[in-house]
């Protein structure tokens, strides 16, 4: 079962430590910062925490669970109505349900648990596309090589042409790559059906294309791959709202918070998370207090530059807030001592 331990919202950025350090000349510059961040320290440091809370909804279903008769999702439907219906099922290379977090889906009344086990491999060689810089098209088209435009080929082959030439564009240069569309520095034809109709992949095809003005030279190659095999896991969870809703309680939600049980300046704290709530360290004394609610105890107790942000304890990111549900994140920034 795919987990949903999450680290996406604890991130500590040291920003300028090393250049505090250097400055300084002593060598025990950094870990003597660190403890200078610690719960009983008298010492500050320029740290500051940012809390805040997204994702509000008064019911988890909502957010959490996809309606299928009423919702198109980028899931493998045949996939789904085998496991429901107990008839064998895989894919290979490609996961049947594509998500990072865990799955919920209602289906005819019933809701599931989506969820996929690897039960094999498989080596396969595939086709792969890359691309390389002849240069810009100069006077015309009179001294580019003998070439097609990219307009002109058939689709999968375009597409084929713009992912491989972002990896080609990327090479020795700063900047971003789509990788998952970009492999093995190109594009790999992984459907037998499109590599089939390719022009690009056929031996008498072009060697060159033109796209976004330059000339690119053509390179194919076959390669090898070892592809996963998925089965589908699909688990009826519940058959009403209110059960659903006590299964999504259980298995996404930490701290349950009441906010009457809360201080003026606590509930201020929750108020301003909404937009972005950010203290430096030591921390306000209403702020510590909601950490402890959160279980956060990395941000209070012990080396708070070390220990926060590093470990996926606890395991639960949506917390419950008086009727409503809430995803939570934490950001602890350092930058340079006082």
């Amino acid at each position: 079962m795919r987990s949903n331990r999450s680290s996406r919202r604890r991130v500590l950025a040291v920003a300028g430590t090393i250049g505090v350090s250097a400055v300084s000349g002593c060598t025990n510059r950094i870990s003597t910062l660190a403890d200078d961040l610690g719960s009983n320290s008298s010492r500050q440091s320029n740290a500051t925490i940012t809390f805040r809370l997204t994702g509000r909804t008064s019911t988890l279903r909502e957010r959490y669970v996809k309606d299928l008769n009423e919702t198109r999702v980028p899931w493998d439907e045949d996939a789904l109505a085998a496991a429901v219906n107990g008839t064998p099922y895989t894919t290979q290379f490609t996961e049947p349900f594509v998500t990072r977090e865990p799955t919920w889906a209602k289906h005819n009344g019933t809701y599931y648990h989506l969820d996929e086990v690897v039960v094999g491999e498989e080596k396969v060689t595939q086709p792969v596309l890359r691309l390389r810089d002849e240069g810009r098209i100069e006077n015309g088209e009179a001294d580019a090589p003998k070439h097609v435009e990219k307009g002109t080929l058939p689709e999968s082959d375009q597409k084929a042409v713009e992912v491989a030439y972002m990896a080609a564009r990327a090479r020795g240069n700063i900047g971003g790559v789509p990788w998952g569309l970009v492999q093995r520095g190109g594009y790999v034809y992984r459907n037998a059906e499109t590599a089939k109709a390719s022009e690009l992949l056929d031996g008498d095809g072009p060697d060159y294309v033109a796209y976004r003005g330059h000339v690119w030279q053509v390179e194919t190659q076959r390669e090898t791959f070892y592809e996963a095999v998925y089965r589908p896991d699909v688990e009826p969870v519940a058959e009403t709202a209110d059960e659903i809703e006590e299964v999504l309680r259980g298995r996404l939600v930490g701290a349950r918070i009441d906010p009457e049980s809360l201080s003026q300046s606590e509930r201020d704290v929750f108020r301003e998370a909404q937009n972005g709530y950010t203290a430096e360290h030591p921390f306000p004394e209403a702020f510590v207090s909601i950490l402890k609610r959160l279980d956060e105890r990395a941000y209070i107790d012990g080396n708070v530059t070390k220990d926060a942000g590093t470990q996926d304890y606890p395991e639960h990111d949506v917390i419950r807030y008086g009727d409503e549900y809430f995803e939570y994140r934490l950001r602890l920034d350092e930058a340079s001592e006082k």
